[in-house]
This record gives structure tokens, C-alpha cells and sequence, in this order.
């Protein structure tokens, strides 16, 4: 009768339902077979996630919001002066509509900008900003637009 009662406990242990009879609750096994497929499947999210960010970044699509960083400012203007080494300083004009008269005015500033493409006086640059390269420059030439009449 012994070995009758042991046979019965060996085949309850290897035909152990999933879940729990009494409770109608789900087993520690199924419980941990859960959390590993959601681990996984957070997992693999932000693999996809990382990846395609690093893709838009590599190509130069600014699909995802991760990737909108920031846009550094641009002005378009004139060479005026070349005479210093890596350094031109850019004439930027701009209108502004006048807030009494509205009639629109002439503003013209002035940037020292680094370049490393040569631009000689005269000719149309963009320029960007970028972290202090000294005391007075924060901008740096990007491309020479059209260049100078001779």
C-alpha cells in the first residue's frame, strides 16, 4: 500500500496542472514564464527603438522626436572683411517692419565667424552658430554660397 500511495504522488507531480486548483490562481512557473516574455519583449522595444534612432541619425532623417534635438541658428550674409587669419567678419542684413511708421528698415549686424573655406570680401556665406571659438567669435562659415565678383 506504501508503494501504491507513492506511485500516486509521482504521477500527480508529472501530470501537475498549469494552474492552481484550489485558488484558481496561475503557478510560479507560468508566473516567471510571464515576466520573461515581457522582459524580452522590452527588451527587443527598445532595441528597435535605439536602432532606428541611430539609423535617422547616421542618414540624417529627423523622424524620430529623440533625434529633434535642437536647431542651431543660421544667418545668410556678406563677407566684409578678410583680413584676419580663419576669422571673416559677415555683414547680415534684415528688414524690420518699423512698429509706429510700418514701413520696413534696414538692421545690419555683424559676426565673426571662423573659416576654414577661405572666403574672401564680398562673397554670400552661411553661417552657424557654435560654442565660443574666442572672445567675439561664436559663428563659423558653413559654405560659401556665391562668391565674389571680380
Amino acid at each position: 500500500m506504501a508503494n501504491k500511495k507513492k506511485e500516486d504522488n509521482i504521477e500527480e507531480g508529472a501530470n501537475a496542472p498549469e494552474t492552481d486548483v484550489t485558488n484558481g490562481e496561475p503557478s510560479v512557473v507560468e508566473t516567471v514564464l510571464e515576466t520573461a516574455a515581457s522582459a524580452a519583449s522590452t527588451v527587443a522595444n527598445a532595441v528597435s527603438s535605439g536602432a532606428s534612432a541611430l539609423v535617422s541619425a547616421v542618414t540624417g532623417d529627423g523622424s524620430t522626436s529623440a533625434a529633434k534635438k535642437g536647431k542651431r541658428a543660421e544667418r545668410v550674409g556678406v563677407v566684409a572683411s578678410d583680413k584676419m587669419t580663419k576669422t571673416v567678419v559677415v555683414r547680415v542684413d534684415r528688414l524690420v517692419k518699423h512698429p509706429t511708421y510700418r514701413k520696413y528698415v534696414k538692421r545690419r549686424k555683424k559676426f565673426m565667424a571662423h573659416d576654414e573655406l577661405g572666403a574672401k570680401t564680398g562673397d554670400k556665406v552661411r553661417i552657424i552658430e557654435t560654442r565660443p571659438l574666442s572672445a567675439r567669435k561664436r559663428w563659423r562659415v558653413v559654405e560659401i554660397i556665391q562668391k565674389a565678383e571680380l
